[in-house]
């Protein structure tokens, strides 16, 4: 950097302007404008990067400017300035970390919990909050012209979404600092067609267990109905919206105790675990016919032949008047699934539970989200990523999951961007780029503390946890646990460990396949809840 020449200005000799030639408030206003644009060259070399003060206008050079280059005006007003400046401290204030109340972070993430049931939701909301705080959104089938400094995200089939910041001073060959999670829970998703035949009165939704769901705790829950709707515009163009009824519409009733062991199960998945969701005893009249008579006509909204005539008639138009629709035949398919309607929300003497459902990935994803979010891209040179995926309850084998090509596409994409077609440096980017797979594990339970392998149980509310196993069901290695425990050290915080006994089954997440996939040094650390794996039951989240 080229040194230039200072010209030393003693206090002493700038004095209060004299009563000579008198000087009005708008001059001085005035001066000092000019002066805000001048003085910001002073102490800069011409070549270096600019602040956040205001900047020099086109027509001014970029030199160097001393007090005697000035103006009278100019330099009679910063005299009258500079004499009502407070004391400079004495040495600058260390650099402090925001203390702030829990309520402040829990309050909009129980929010975004209530708000967000499904995967759609929950990637439409996180763009939403992308794009109010500067980020673009780009295609995957649009050519990319990524910037320094540039905020971006993309998403994949709305259900998983990669969003990223490439740093001011970002150099080709510099690595990529990655959160991965994931944003799928268990749930209930209604089948193809799940319009089924009245029994006893009852209506009944036809569904399929998505990953583990319709175990025990789906039982007696107050179940909406959401997610994705196909609609057919009058231009013929087809797009997709958001559908959430969000009050108790399904149920799947238990049977009481009374009736001896079939009320303990196990229950058939398909004919025992099936929601009622209305009722209809038109049956019951003596004048009207059955679906077994073959003269019987079921109701056919939107006409024979479309994808309405095949679902539930009463849902149809639930769905129809939830999104404004009135020609029933312009929903040309969705993708829906149940979900439970109990709000999330804090617990404890002290409320320092968080009790909410469907904690499972997306409290570290929401966590690395807002993470990225309150990042700057001034001072950094590499390239920031949180990727959130779908599919990882069902083993991310699709191609929004973990395991396709999603992620290395996208730094690739970014890199040839950013450099062009450079040969290896896809290679050396992910060579000097970190990723922490960033999943819950499992909080140490009170009542079942034999089931935990001692030293190696997570408490709440104590610090983040590194999750190890060795058969490679996660990333983490000493290395990798180094690095971590050292950004622990600078942020003043406590690195716990979780490991599975050698007697239980140990989980999976997104850690080993995408590390795998594309060579990059990975850990697995994330927050520690308890009720893991039983949606909808209420969760004890960390705050």
């Amino acid at each position: 950097m080229t040194k230039h020449p200072r010209k030393a200005v003693s206090m002493s000799n700038l004095k209060a302007p004299t009563s000579g030639t008198p000087i009005t408030k708008s001059e001085i206003v005035s001066a000092l404008s000019e002066l805000r644009d001048v003085l910001d060259t002073i102490g800069r070399p011409q070549d270096s990067p600019a602040s956040s003060t205001p900047q020099i206008p086109q027509h001014q050079s970029a030199k160097r400017v001393s007090f005697a280059d000035l103006s009278p005006l100019q330099r009679d007003a910063i005299k009258t300035s500079i004499l009502t400046l407070p004391s400079p401290p004495t040495h600058a204030p260390e650099k402090q970390r925001k203390e702030r109340d829990a309520a402040y972070y829990t309050k909009p993430f129980c929010k975004f919990l209530s708000e967000n049931p499904t995967i759609f939701h929950v990637v439409d909301a996180f763009a939403t909050d992308l794009k109010a705080h500067g980020y673009k959104k780009i295609s995957e089938r649009d050519a990319w012209k990524i910037e320094k400094g540039g905020k971006y995200f993309v998403e994949r089939n709305g259900s998983s979404m990669i969003a990223f910041s490439v740093g001011d001073n970002y150099e080709p060959g510099n690595g990529a600092a990655m959160v991965a999670g994931h944003v799928d829970v268990l749930t209930a998703k209604l089948k193809p067609i799940p319009k089924l035949r009245t029994k006893a009165g009852y209506v009944q939704l036809g569904v399929a267990p998505y990953a583990g769901a319709l175990n025990s705790t789906w039982w007696d829950r107050d179940l909406g109905i959401g997610g994705r709707v196909l609609v057919k515009e009058s231009s013929g163009k087809i797009v997709s919206k958001l559908a959430k009824l969000n009050w108790p519409i399904a149920r799947i009733p238990t049977l009481a105790p009374h009736f001896g062991a079939v009320s303990n199960g196990p229950f058939n998945l398909e004919t025992q675990m099936v929601p009622i969701i209305g009722l209809d005893n038109s049956d019951l009249a003596s004048l009207v016919s059955t679906e077994d008579d073959p003269k019987f006509q079921a109701a056919s909204l939107g006409g024979a032949g479309t994808f309405t005539s095949t679902q539930p008639e009463r849902l149809v138009k639930s769905i129809a008047g939830e999104l404004g629709i009135s020609d029933h035949s312009s929903i040309v398919n969705w993708e829906l699934e149940l979900f439970d309607v109990q709000p999330a929300t804090t617990g404890g003497l002290d409320h320092e539970f968080i009790f909410a459902g469907r904690i499972d990935d997306r409290l570290c994803s929401y966590a690395a989200l807002q993470a990225l979010i309150n990042t700057t891209t001034a001072d950094s040179g590499i390239i920031k990523v949180v990727g959130l995926f779908d599919d990882e309850e069902i083993g991310s084998l699709l191609r929004q999951g973990a395991r396709g090509n999603f992620l290395p596409s996208t730094i690739e994409r970014i890199v040839d961007s950013l450099a062009g077609a450079t040969p290896n440096l896809i290679s050396r980017t992910f060579a000097n780029s970190f990723l922490v797979s960033s999943d819950v594990t499992h909080a140490v339970n009170p009542n079942f503390l034999n089931v935990y392998l001692e030293n190696h149980a997570p408490r709440l509310n104590v610090g983040v946890a590194v999750a190890a196993d060795s058969n490679g069901h996660m990333t983490t290695d000493s290395v990798s646990t180094a690095i971590l425990q050292r950004c622990a050290d600078k942020a003043g915080q406590t690195l716990q460990v979780f490991q599975i006994r050698n007697d239980s089954r140990s989980g999976g997440t997104v850690g080993p396949m995408l590390s795998s996939a594309m060579g990059v040094r990975a850990i697995d650390a994330g927050l520690g809840q308890l009720s893991t794996e039983k949606k909808p039951q209420r969760y004890l989240g960390v705050i």
